[in-house]
């Protein structure tokens, strides 16, 4: 299909054409990537090397690269559709929306967009009109997408570069700090706040207990909504359909992109309720998508849902739950002068490591022994780890075998390590 003679030169290319900081950043890792053949939870290097994939793009991947249930629906959907016009009701983008609205107790809309960072940015804008304020709390080292308004929300690494921080209007707290959430509130001029119901890219810090629920609280007290980022939470990644399910909070509207798509069409969400939807009664053109909603991405959608209703598969999350959690709290005790603890709510999880810089050097000794984990942007202590929903319990035994293998490896590259390393 493409002419290439070998991976060095699509290497190459890639610096010359795409992304040349991506590139050689990987590279002079020592991890020469590129992924060709795919299926369910293993890639292929181009070259051949077989990896089990912990990283899922972020939960893209959540039923696996190449699901056949998916790939045989968006087929189906290809025989008839295209997608679509997003100024006229369709079939498709009805049938999901009632699905999801069915599926997210206590929401009334849901608006499509391609990815997630776009649903973020409508998010933010359905706050702003349903409260009439402008200001926007996130927390320290969040993790929200790389459009306007949702890049503004994140850590500085991610804005200052493209001049978009904007202090004045998007305020950051510390996470699980409810002092410092109830003085930034207390101005009474604040729309929203916006929270990773786990924060992924600061290596999935668990909430304090209580912590959500509280911030809901403290939103209400002082008239600002409450807006889940469900991004890498979502679809019974943390044992309940939705993340915030889990920690007992009802937001006012939340966000749901990469698994919703299945890993093959790009698809996000935003839940809205009465009230913060009530833009689209004013105005239903106010925030156009042109590839929002698209139709056979809605017919994916709606097979995702149908596959995560299955109780074989909320089984299985509690399965790898189980199996994971006791065996990283095994390699705590025996390995403790490498692996320190563990962030886990269902299969989202954080290998914490002893080393500041510890998750680097993993995800490098991993990938070496068929695995690729990586590390968290934000606090390279930490690796995420990531198994998708339908993963077998073979192939998480075999996860299991070759991170233990592994350990020598990372505590080879942690001897070596420089004090100071680049961000990816």
């Amino acid at each position: 299909m493409f002419k290439f003679s070998s991976k060095e030169e699509v290497i190459e290319k890639s610096i010359a054409y795409w992304n040349p900081g991506k590139t050689k950043f990987w590279r002079d890792s020592g991890i020469d990537l590129v992924i060709d053949k795919r299926e369910g939870y293993v890639i292929h290097d181009m070259d051949g090397k077989r990896l089990i994939d912990l990283h899922i793009n972020g939960g893209t991947f959540n039923f696996g690269h190449r699901n056949t249930e998916l790939i045989d629906t968006l087929k189906i959907a290809l025989d008839h559709f295209d997608i679509g016009n997003h100024w006229f009701p369709s079939v498709a983008r009805t049938a999901l929306a009632e699905a999801l609205v069915k599926v997210c107790p206590g929401f009334d809309y849901a608006f499509f967009t391609p990815g997630g960072a776009e649903a973020i940015d409508v998010a933010i804008k359905s706050a702003r009109y349903a409260t009439q304020r402008r200001k926007i709390i996130s927390i320290i080292k969040g993790y929200h997408g790389h459009s306007g308004l949702s890049m503004a929300t994140g850590d500085a690494r991610f804005s200052k570069i493209f001049l978009s921080d904007r202090p004045d209007e998007f305020i950051q707290v510390p996470f699980n700090d409810l002092a410092a959430m109830e003085r930034a509130l207390s101005s009474r001029d604040i729309a929203a706040v916006i929270l990773e119901t786990i924060p992924a890219t600061y290596g999935f810090p668990m909430p304090h207990d209580g912590y959500n629920q509280s911030v809901k609280a403290l939103c209400e007290q002082y008239g600002a909504l409450y807006i889940a980022d469900e991004v890498q939470t979502g679809l019974l990644r943390t044992g309940e359909m939705w993340g915030w399910q889990s920690y007992g909070v009802q937001p006012d509207i939340f966000v749901n992109a990469k698994g919703i798509s299945g890993g093959i069409y790009p698809f996000a969400i935003t839940m809205l309720t009465k009230r913060t939807g009530a833009w689209m009664e004013e105005d239903g053109a106010a925030h156009i998508s042109t590839s929002g909603g698209a139709e056979p991405g809605c017919f994916v959608a709606l097979k995702v849902l149908e596959i995560l209703k299955r109780p074989e598969v909320r089984a299985n999350v509690q399965y790898l739950t189980r199996y994971f959690g006791d065996a990283f709290r095994d390699m705590v005790q025996s390995d403790g002068d490498v692996i320190v603890g563990l962030r886990q709510k269902g299969v989202v999880m954080g290998v914490e490591f002893a080393h500041p810089e510890g998750a680097v050097h993993a995800s490098r000794a991993l990938y070496e022994n068929g695995v690729w984990a990586i590390f968290s942007s934000l606090d390279k202590r930490v690796l995420q780890f990531k198994p998708g929903v339908l993963m077998s319990y073979a192939l998480a035994e075999e996860v299991v075998d070759r991170f233990r293998v592994a350990l020598p490896r990372m505590r080879e590259l942690i001897a070596q390590a420089p004090s100071v390393r680049s961000a990816a």
